[in-house]
């Protein structure tokens, strides 16, 4: 039986690396895409890369946009502050209180959008983590101006086109205005043990901290938001997992977890261009390729899946060392830091949601795609109390 909630096409792997008519290279089998990830001779091609390509020289890419020995060094200077047991022991009181804090605003008001508790719950997670901590009130509100529904694309060649410029710029003063310089200003009076504190000592400018902080915003905050409500459909649909998941205990919560996240990637799609010739699995990709790693395929390949592919299984075991959760959050170099806390918040929350007496969904989400960056975006869902 097939589990996924989000259709998104074709789930066969077939050649798992084949050129298409346009000359891209598209990966769907898992082993290619996981050596693709972790190949050194590749930079990012996706995620709003034309954008930053354009800054001037002078101001320092965000480390999702980095790649080389800076970035290595970057990551491995600020690995501590993702790794399991910081996790558990920094942040897991935040996502207590925050959680607790969400269930409480559902009581009261009987009826709540699931995405507006799950949204809220990321933010505060995602900001204790990089120290945006001294924000003005409104930051939902700001950030989801900056995440809209639906992108235009900024220009000077068109009314259009202009709107969307005016309105990025603004979206970019508020934040930096009301979220990140407090944030900056606290921490060069006082350092503290998070992200910017660690920018400032590299030396960063505010802007460029401001880049950070959105670049930690868009990862941390709205794809773990999606994620969230897409493992609550889950559980609203089937009684059998719900039950699981309630009555087990923390390991096998987040081995339900990172199956749905396996099968329901959040972002379907990452994408490279190679800058040296990659050997693959069966094929030899050419220097400067354009490469498309099909995430949400090459989850499903049965030579590391195995059988059924489709079915949401979280017993399962994924062979040729495949992680539970696929390449749902990357591999590699470039690989989400933040996985940990991703899985960790939702499971507190989503426990606690669940065992509220009379919880029941009242209406399914509307399924809509961000093409920008492969990912979906799941609005409507509303969850009551009786």
């Amino acid at each position: 039986m097939v589990a996924r909630k989000v259709e998104r096409g074709d789930t066969e792997v077939g050649c798992p690396v084949r050129q298409d008519a346009n000359g891209v290279w598209r990966v769907t089998g898992y082993p290619a895409g996981r050596a693709l990830l972790r190949a050194a001779g590749t930079v990012q091609a996706g995620l709003g890369i034309e954008t930053v390509d354009k800054m001037p020289s002078s101001i320092r890419r965000p480390v999702l946009y980095r790649d080389g020995p800076e970035h290595r060094e970057h990551r491995r200077q600020t690995a501590r502050f993702f790794t399991p047991r910081r996790v558990d022991e920094a942040y897991r009181e935040i996502m207590e209180r925050v959680a607790d804090a969400q269930i409480a605003r559902l009581r009261a008001a009987g009826s709540v959008e699931l995405a507006d508790l799950s949204f809220k719950l990321a933010i505060d997670v995602t900001s204790a983590v990089i120290g945006m901590t001294e924000s003005k009130p409104g930051i939902q509100r700001r950030l989801e101006r900056f995440f809209p529904e639906k992108f235009g694309r900024p220009g000077f060649t068109s009314f259009h086109g202009i709107y969307w410029f005016c309105r990025q710029i603004a979206n970019w003063s508020r934040i930096y205005f009301n979220d990140v310089r407090p944030a900056v200003k606290a921490r060069k009076a006082r350092r503290r043990d998070d992200l910017i504190s660690h920018l400032l000592d590299e030396g960063c400018r505010s802007t460029e901290i401001l880049g950070e902080c959105l670049t930690f915003a868009a990862a941390g905050m709205v794809t773990t938001r999606e994620f969230i409500v897409l493992a609550a459909w889950h559980m609203f649909t089937d009684d059998a997992l719900r039950a699981k998941y309630l009555t087990s205990a923390e390991p096998e919560r987040v081995a339900v977890l990172h199956e749905i996240i396996r099968l329901e990637p959040v972002i379907a799609q990452l994408r490279r261009r190679t800058t040296t010739e990659i050997r693959l699995p069966d094929v030899d990709l050419p220097k400067d390729a354009l490469v498309h790693i099909q995430i949400d395929t090459a989850n499903l390949d049965p030579v590391v899946v195995g059988d059924q592919p489709l079915d949401l299984c979280p017993d399962r075991t994924m062979a040729d060392g495949g992680a539970s959760a696929g390449l749902a959050f990357g591999d590699g170099h470039h690989k989400c830091p933040g996985s940990h806390i991703a899985i960790l918040e939702t499971d507190i929350f989503l426990h606690k949601l669940l065992a509220v007496t009379g919880i029941h969904m009242v209406a399914p989400p509307r399924v809509a795609f961000k093409e920008d960056i492969a990912a979906y975006e799941l609005r409507g869902m509303r969850v009551a109390v009786e």
